[in-house]
């Protein structure tokens, strides 16, 4: 459970700690000293390595998480409600994830290459917008799976 529990929570930070450090910090800083065309093919190549991550943290996440949900607590049946809430919102944030990878990145990325910044500043907004709206379940889910609980 040891090593379930720590690759579990690693993998979370990754994912959890990238989105707020691309949400708060880089995206404000691009904004204020890149211009257009060249933030757009910033967030193009900062996406294709931050996603490559992201992947590997949802696979870490969805192996370490149902090997302890049903070795260690038995299943569903037996798990605590912040068990039951952390799932489901992960399964959110996954959901999430996937639009913005098949959808608005990938149009991001078409858009930066036949250098249509309008539409890439619009995909850009909209991929913005929804790894906020994750950024906001992963720190409710951090919340709710360290504290969940004692509630």
């Amino acid at each position: 459970m040891s090593i379930s529990i720590a690759l579990h929570l690693v993998a979370a930070l990754i994912w959890v700690g990238g989105m707020f450090f691309a949400h708060q910090a880089l995206r404000p800083a691009a904004a204020e000293v890149l211009q257009p065309p060249e933030r757009l093919q910033l967030w193009v190549q900062v996406f294709k390595r931050f996603f490559v991550w992201v992947w590997l943290s949802i696979i870490v996440l969805l192996a370490t998480g149902y090997w302890m949900l049903f070795s260690v607590f038995g299943g569903f049946a037996n798990a605590g409600m912040h068990i039951h809430i952390m799932h489901g919102a992960g399964i959110v944030m996954i959901l999430i994830y996937l639009h913005v990878f098949f959808a608005p990145y990938r149009r991001l990325r078409h858009a930066v290459i036949v250098q249509d910044y309008p539409d890439g500043a619009a995909r850009l907004a909209q991929i913005r917008k929804l790894i906020g709206l994750n950024l906001l379940i992963g720190l409710a889910v951090v919340v709710i799976a360290s504290g969940g609980r004692y509630f």
